[in-house]
């Protein structure tokens, strides 16, 4: 419990309050200090001026009550040095001239502390002149108890006040605590749950746009990313499942026919071969594409630099499909606005655009229309592919470039895979432009100069 976040974050909190509350009324007490005690020093220095002005005024006539004095001030006064009113006895609290210092004595004003009776009392003197002459010091002065009273009760109060803000700072700090924690929580949960291989979780919804909500949005697309590559490898498993047994049953079915001479008829038996070489050019094919895409993903593959005129291989790729398109009736055609010669690695360019044809025709209806055109402009070379297939929604533009994921759920989804990420390796890309119901168009955009990042 006390390493659980829900802990220690109202914990951290109130300790980080009390700090502050401490320190506040220290300084707060130590400012009331120092204001009470100039303010009583202030006040003690207004009596006793007033007070000896009186001495000197009535010196010599009646004598003045000095308990009445005591009264009406509420202070203690004293009186050291000459006797102001002779032959009375003194209407002042004497004190001896050993608690006063010197300075008091020379008609200046003092302040000091005086020891009397057990209690330390805080004092102001005044000298009490007659006619120029100085005949003692007048001491006005409050015991320090009094002031240490005023301190103790503001420091009470703030201490209620203290325990009150501590009180409203703890529930504040368990409530955000649990804003904060309970999605987090909820997230680590999740995150179990990931981590099991678990990935259809439900994953909370933070209301709040702050770097909770941030990650808990991240993170749910990290589960759906998850799920569809889960979901993707298990169909890429099935596809080449399905695609490594066809072949592989034909093969074998023809190697027995031929094994146990069912095929004697040598058109027959050059038929079987053929279809063998076929099935084992598709198996060779189909593995070839799983090795580039891991290569591809790890970045150990090898690039040429050699010159390559694009011209020259757009015809090559093109006449690969001649067939195919008088067989579908496919409206099939290419236009060459330029003959640009490029420093690229010629394998691996005809690779992308042989990838885009296929993806182009397996798409195109029967009697529908497949483009190809090349084109240079700004130091780039363009080859387009257009069709005239189903299109491709916004929402899927992204994920046909993803390996294993396919429209239909047929095929290995490697082809766009591999052209894209042999495109970025030579330096260039992949555009795309579709529409759902208009077709696609497919655009390889190249440097003329080498930028292989492999």
């Amino acid at each position: 419990m006390f390493r659980s976040l829900r802990f220690r974050l109202p914990a951290l909190f109130l300790v980080a309050i009390a700090l502050t509350g401490v320190v506040a009324s220290l300084i707060a007490v130590r400012l009331f200090q120092d204001y009470t005690r100039a303010r009583a020093l202030n006040e003690l220095r207004q009596e006793a001026r007033g007070i000896a002005q009186l001495l000197a005024d009535k010196a010599g006539d009646l004598p003045i009550s000095g308990k009445r004095l005591e009264e009406t001030t509420g202070d203690r006064l004293f009186y050291v040095g000459l006797p102001l009113f002779p032959g009375t006895e003194p209407q002042l609290t004497p004190v001896p001239r050993r608690l006063v210092p010197p300075a008091a004595l020379e008609q200046r004003r003092v302040t000091f502390d005086l020891p009397w009776k057990g209690r330390t009392l805080l004092a102001v003197s005044h000298p009490v002149t007659i006619q120029n002459r100085n005949f003692g010091a007048l001491v006005v002065a409050r015991p320090k108890a009094e002031l240490r009273q005023r301190w103790v009760t503001l420091f009470q109060r703030l201490a209620l006040a203290f325990l009150g803000g501590l009180v409203v700072a703890g529930g504040l700090g368990w409530y955000l605590s649990q804003r904060i924690t309970k999605p987090v929580l909820a997230l680590s949960h999740a995150a179990d749950e990931v981590a099991t291989g678990h990935y259809d979780v439900d994953v909370p919804t933070v209301p709040a746009r702050d770097e909770i909500g941030h990650l808990a949005e991240r993170f749910a697309e990290m589960a759906t990313r998850l799920r569809e590559a889960e979901e993707l490898e298990r169909n890429f498993l099935m596809t080449v499942s399905h695609e490594l047994r066809t072949p592989l049953t034909a093969i074998r079915g023809h190697v027995e026919a031929l094994r146990e001479g069912v095929v004697e008829d040598p058109e027959l038996r050059t038929a079987s071969l053929d279809v063998i070489s076929a099935e084992a050019t598709r198996l060779e094919r189909l593995v070839g594409d799983v090795l580039d895409l891991a290569k591809l993903d790890t970045r150990r593959f090898t690039v040429r630099h050699e010159e390559v005129d694009m011209a020259r291989l757009l015809e090559q790729a093109y006449l690969a499909f001649g067939e195919e398109a008088k067989q579908r009736r496919i409206d099939y055609s290419r236009d060459v606005s330029a003959e640009p010669v490029i420093v690229t690695d010629g394998d691996r360019v005809l690779q992308i655009i042989t990838n885009l044809i296929a993806n182009a025709f397996r798409w195109t209806p029967n009697g529908g229309s497949v483009g190809l055109q090349l084109s240079a402009e700004n130091g780039q070379i363009h080859v387009a592919v257009e069709d005239t297939g189903p299109g491709i929604g916004p929402d899927e533009q992204e994920r046909i470039f993803r390996p294993f994921w396919t429209h239909d759920g047929k095929g290995t989804g490697l082809g766009l895979a591999i052209a894209r990420e042999l495109a970025m390796a030579l330096g260039g890309r992949i555009d795309l432009d579709s529409e759902v119901g208009r077709g696609s168009k497919f655009e390889l955009v190249l440097p003329t100069q080498p930028q292989l990042l492999g």
